[in-house]
């Protein structure tokens, strides 16, 4: 199993957050992992995305073009990663901010309306939970246990006591990708 995987958004979306969370639970279960972030000099507001890959084998490089899975936070995350699904892959994209969905045929497209449903749960910080949820649903890769435990990793230790929250979060996401039919 090798899970090449993108998250893109804006700065302050949790995307680098995502992808250090599901390393984290990789390495709890003994997986290959690799991190590569990328962001612009901008803190928050910025584009920021992070290739994060999973495997059972050595991984080769950490720099790629084609993925299994794009996650797309954003407009422009869609906008520039659509085209980088590998044929039979699978794109799961934030549809309250996105104006344009993705249009591929030979793809799995799933908009989730995780901006919409964090604010239901009284936390927009969540979203990016929400669509991990969604992710590990249609690829549960990672087991949720390790999930939980590299989310403890990742979240400084002041904000532990909204680890049940973010859990909600996961569990949510796996709802909602349920309840939206695929584009594809």
């Amino acid at each position: 199993m090798t899970e090449e995987i993108i998250i893109a958004g804006f700065g302050g979306q949790g995307v680098l957050s995502m992808g250090m969370i599901l390393i984290y639970s990789g390495m709890m279960e003994n997986k290959e992992v690799s991190w590569m972030p990328s962001y612009g000099p901008e803190m928050r507001g910025g584009t920021a995305n992070c290739i994060t890959i999973i495997s059972d084998q050595k991984i080769s490089s950490p720099i790629i073009s084609r993925f299994d899975t794009v996650i797309a936070l954003n407009q422009p995350s869609v906008d520039k990663f659509e085209e980088a699904v590998k044929p039979g892959g699978l794109m799961i994209y934030e549809a309250t901010n996105v104006i344009n969905p993705p249009t591929r045929k030979d793809i799995e497209i799933y908009g989730i309306e995780a901006a919409d449903e964090a604010a239901k749960m009284k936390n927009t910080k969540i979203l990016n939970m929400i669509m991990l949820g969604a992710f590990l649903k249609k690829k549960p890769i990672l087991k949720m246990e390790n999930i939980l435990e590299g989310l403890k990793q990742v979240l400084p230790e002041r904000y532990h006591h909204l680890i049940p929250l973010n859990e909600e979060a996961v569990k949510r996401g796996m709802e909602l990708i349920e309840a939206v039919s695929t584009t594809a």
